[in-house]
């Protein structure tokens, strides 16, 4: 191929330039022209480029079904894990709407004969509150130091609970619960403490239930009402009496705050247990008060100054509340909350319980007297005001003034000299003390001494044991002694020999203390008790205590009354004695001590004390009815003088 432009010919096969325009020679050797350039046409547009595309394919009905089985497959086998997943969370799970009602151990409440609660029985829960029958502080301290973000969240505080999901996983364990109070509210009604992730789940769904059928107001009063606090009380009514012996509603704005800080461990903070704890406790909830603006730092600084509590002695009361729950006994309704009124009185009872441990520590722990108890009466009525069963030092729940049986000695002898009385000797009468014998028996006092004739005021002073035989034989000998004792209250078995003239009869304290009575109140045997009302459902269970009943004349009992102030003024019991008051009674001593006695009256009320070891062991030679008991008589009577 011939190139016009260059004169060149194109090998065979070459390619062709561009912009070059090649023609055929005409022939060999043909003359030069200029050279002839053809005009070019503008090229087209190019096409744009074309879409590439897939061939539509058609899904196979096996593909379909392949899928559609693997779906059902997934739905199927998801759900049955959801649901076995849920099954396992929620088993045991309690049905909400009866944790409304949820059980608790019924209550039996005592009252003092003030009508104050002095100690319970089972699980106490008081008045029904309401948002409007409390004061502000109360529910405002609960908000403030549980859940600040109460009124904002609805129910769940999910910033709390991511908290305390962050500090769980690191811990690996449940060490923060970020509970609101409607949690709380959830696990009171209706779980255990447990901490656990199960019961956490299952803490979540109750509280959606409880969201839903209850607005914010309605859970912050069941929490209230329903919340543990302490020495068996739930909710804070209960917890005010128990604490503070007043109703939630007259609480300041310190007892509210200490009763908010309970629930986070009430054994820890209970003021009864530990009142330091409590007013740090305390102090931390008026604190948080502060920073959520319920109160300002000058209420608080008010607050924690007019902290008082004492918390009122619970041990000594014991003695005195199994008492009278045991006299309650049978008549006690079951799965009832019950109230006993009682005939307690606090303030004769702590003093009682103060002098024995302090009379037993003291003066007692030198004379190896380690045990005793004390009555107290009401000389008219029989109503038990003040009994202590024992030292607590030892450690034993073994109630002495009911329970234990100790020779009377001496104690026994006015029943002796009143058998005499009453067949027509007089106080100024006199009966020889001298030597006697009676079958092989030789009684005599211990200084082994003798003083003639004496009157039956100066031998009952004196407590002449010559003197109590022979008018045991005036009386009309053992069996007649020993029926007086049974008519004024003494119902122990009684020896049928002459040594009862001596106190060889085991006898009680109680039933003792109230045969004593008789000669204090014109001649009237009482029936000692503690209850006065039993109420349940709305009535009274038992009858009201027995009348006391006359027994012997009132002439009788005076006589028998001065006789026993003779033992105070000059006899063995002189240490009994209160100045400005006439104070009347009779010792007591057993054989080698094993045994004291006082038993006395002053202003109307009866004391009776007995001083020994539960083993029978000997105390201190010289211990006697008119050293120890005479004592203790003596610190009882002036709290009881006092009133």
């Amino acid at each position: 191929m011939y190139n016009i432009n260059t004169g060149a010919i194109r090998p065979p096969g070459s390619a062709m330039p561009a912009d070059t325009e090649y023609v055929a020679a005409p022939y060999a050797h043909a003359p030069y022209s200029a050279p002839r350039y053809a005009e070019r046409e503008p090229e087209p547009p190019a096409p744009p480029p074309a879409i590439a595309t897939r061939p539509r394919r058609r899904l196979s009905p096996a593909l379909i079904l392949r899928v559609a089985k693997w779906t059902l497959m997934v739905t199927v086998w998801g759900g049955l894990a959801v649901a076995l997943l849920m099954l396992w969370f929620t088993w045991d799970m309690p049905r909400p709407s009866s944790g409304i009602a949820t059980l608790r151990r019924p209550s039996l409440v005592l009252t003092d004969e003030y009508g104050r609660t002095f100690t319970h029985f089972g699980d106490l829960s008081g008045s029904i509150l309401t948002l409007r029958t409390v004061p502000a502080t109360l529910p405002e301290a609960v908000v403030a130091v549980e859940d600040r973000r109460f009124w904002q969240h609805g129910g769940l505080d999910l910033l709390g609970m991511a908290r305390a999901t962050v500090v769980d996983l690191v811990s690996g364990r449940i060490v923060q619960g970020g509970s609101t109070l409607t949690q709380q509210v959830a696990k009171t009604l209706f779980l255990s403490n447990a901490r656990t992730f199960r019961r956490k789940v299952q803490e979540l769904l109750l509280t959606l239930w409880l969201t839903h059928h209850f607005t914010p107001a309605e859970i912050l009063e069941i929490y209230l009402n329903r919340v543990y606090l302490g020495a068996g009380a739930w909710g804070m009514d209960a917890a005010a009496q128990t604490y503070f012996g007043l109703p939630a509603r007259d609480l300041n704005l310190w007892q509210a705050a200490m009763l908010a800080g309970l629930p986070r461990a009430p054994s820890r903070f209970n003021p009864l247990a530990d009142p330091s704890a409590a007013t740090a406790r305390t102090k931390e909830v008026l604190a948080a008060m502060v920073r959520s603006n319920y109160i300002t730092q000058a209420q608080s600084d008010a607050a924690v100054a007019a902290i008082s509590f004492s918390p009122r002695p619970v041990g000594g009361n014991y003695w005195f509340s199994s008492w009278a729950a045991q006299q309650a006994g049978p008549l006690i309704p079951e799965n009832t909350d019950s109230r006993l009124a009682t005939t307690f009185d606090p303030r004769l009872q702590s003093a009682a319980q103060t002098d024995l441990a302090e009379i037993l520590a003291g003066p007692g722990a030198a004379a190896n007297a380690h045990q005793g108890a004390v009555v107290v009466m009401d000389a008219y009525t029989g109503a038990v005001r003040a009994l202590v069963g024992g030292s607590q030092a030892g450690h034993s729940f073994f109630n002495r003034a009911i329970l234990a049986q100790r020779q009377a000695g001496s104690s026994f002898k006015p029943f002796v000299w009143l058998g005499a009385l009453m067949q027509g000797m007089t106080p100024n009468d006199r009966v020889l003390d001298a030597p006697i014998a009676i079958g092989g028996w030789h009684p005599e006092d211990d200084d082994h001494r003798f003083r003639g004739p004496v009157t039956l005021s100066e031998g009952l002073a004196l407590s002449l044991n010559t003197v109590s035989v022979r008018l045991l034989m005036r009386a009309g000998g053992p069996r007649v002694v020993a029926g007086i004792a049974r008519k004024l209250g003494v119902m122990a078995p009684m020896p049928d020999d002459d040594t009862i003239a001596l106190g060889s009869a085991d006898v009680r304290l109680l039933e003792m203390t109230g045969a004593y009575a008789t000669f204090f109140n014109g001649g009237r045997r009482v029936t000692p008790h503690g209850i006065t009302a039993l109420m349940a459902d709305g009535r009274d269970l038992i009858a009201p205590p027995l009348r006391a009943e006359p027994v012997i004349s009132p002439a009788l009992a005076a006589e028998m009354r001065q006789m026993m102030g003779a033992v105070v003024s000059y006899g063995t019991g002189t240490a009994a004695a209160i100045p400005g008051y006439f104070v009347a009674g009779k010792t007591g001593t057993t054989q080698n001590s094993r045994d004291a006695w006082f038993i006395g009256g002053v202003d109307g009320r009866i004391i009776g004390v007995w001083i020994g070891n539960d083993d029978d062991s000997p105390m201190s030679k010289a211990t006697s009815g008119g050293t120890l008991p005479a004592a203790l008589f003596h610190r009882i009577a002036l709290a009881v003088v006092r009133e």
